[in-house]
């Protein structure tokens, strides 16, 4: 593939090495290449708004084809070095994956609920997912909390990896970008119920194989895959996101705790159905549970996009060999 890393064990050490670097660096408060493309894509916005879907999905295929452009321009000036291959990939993998800001989050929300400071937890929430915290009592936070983890660990690196197997750098960043103009617009605010549209559709189609990967990973990473996968079968439609439910009901049927309900958004009250409605309510120690969960899965992730990317990148040279192989006989 031309598109991204052609070499599985280049994309192996890139990827790795990317992996490796998030979790000592983490996310950077200023300079991110994700928060570039975000100034970027909010001046798109101001040029092009109207309360139109049209206008939304120019929006949409201008931002994230542009990211995807850039990465895949990149990608083919470099893929004959085998270094610098690595090098990009490795600088790739860092700038797209989230797993270790999302960690070291959650867990000062769980510090703050665990010495009772309720006001600190309110303070920090909105960092972590769009929740309007200043109803919620210590419990919903945790749970609030938990929530975003496990559907945080699809969209902040699994989902990520998974188009990184199939499409190399230009499928990280096309998927980064997807997923930040889905947070960006994709939301159901007066502004943005048309405008984000697009946005809002292909982050459910880009996200759904992250999603059921997640999902699965859960499953066999937490303490009891007979009693996640029964959750995860039985309520994952229940969600109205078609990929959050799997990853929510997996994370619930894994820790053993109850997930959904009422939800307030920015002024909006959305009454969800329970997942794993039989467990207790989440407890602020469940947050750490989680976010340990959260890092094994995204271990087995990275362990699956590399045997993933070794045969996508066998499929094709396999394609390739039988294509000249019939041309050959054409031509004898």
């Amino acid at each position: 593939m031309r598109t991204g890393t052609s070499r599985p064990v280049g994309f192996a050490c890139g990827a790795a090495l990317g992996f490796l670097a998030d979790l000592v660096a983490a996310d950077p408060r200023r300079g991110h290449p994700v928060a570039a493309f975000g100034r970027a894509a909010q001046a798109v916005e101001r040029r092009l708004w109207a309360d139109h879907r049209g206008r939304g999905a120019l929006h949409t295929a201008v931002c994230a084809g542009g990211a995807v452009a850039a990465a895949t321009l990149l990608a083919r000036a470099v893929h004959r070095s085998r270094k610098t291959d690595i090098a990009l990939t490795a600088a790739a993998t860092w700038a797209v994956l989230g797993g270790t800001s999302l960690g070291r989050e959650a867990r000062a929300i769980g510090g703050a609920l665990a010495a009772g400071d309720l006001e600190v937890a309110r303070e920090r929430l909105p960092h972590l997912c769009g929740r309007d915290p200043r109803s919620l009592d210590a419990q919903q936070i945790a749970r609030a909390v938990v929530e975003s983890v496990a559907e945080n660990t699809s969209d902040a690196v699994v989902g990520a990896l998974v188009w990184g197997a199939f499409a190399g750098v230009p499928g990280l960043v096309g998927f980064r970008a997807v997923n930040t103009l889905d947070a960006m617009v994709g939301h159901k605010s007066p502004r943005y119920r048309r405008f984000g549209w697009a946005s809002a559709r292909l982050d459910d189609v880009v996200g759904w194989p992250g999603a059921r990967l997640t999902a699965a990973l859960a499953i066999v990473a937490g303490p009891d895959p007979r009693r996640a996968s029964r959750v995860a079968r039985r309520d994952a439609a229940r969600h109205p996101s078609p990929n959050a439910g799997p990853v929510e009901a997996a994370f619930a049927g894994a820790l053993g705790v109850r997930l959904g309900g009422t939800l307030a958004y920015g002024g909006r009250v959305e009454h969800r159905p329970v997942l794993g409605a039989e467990f207790r309510p989440v407890a602020t120690a469940d947050i750490e549970r989680a976010v340990r969960l959260s890092r094994r899965v995204s271990l087995l992730a990275l362990g699956v996009a590399v045997a993933g990317r070794w045969a996508v990148s066998r499929a094709c040279r396999v394609g390739r060999f039988e294509a000249g192989s019939m041309t050959g006989r054409k031509r004898g």
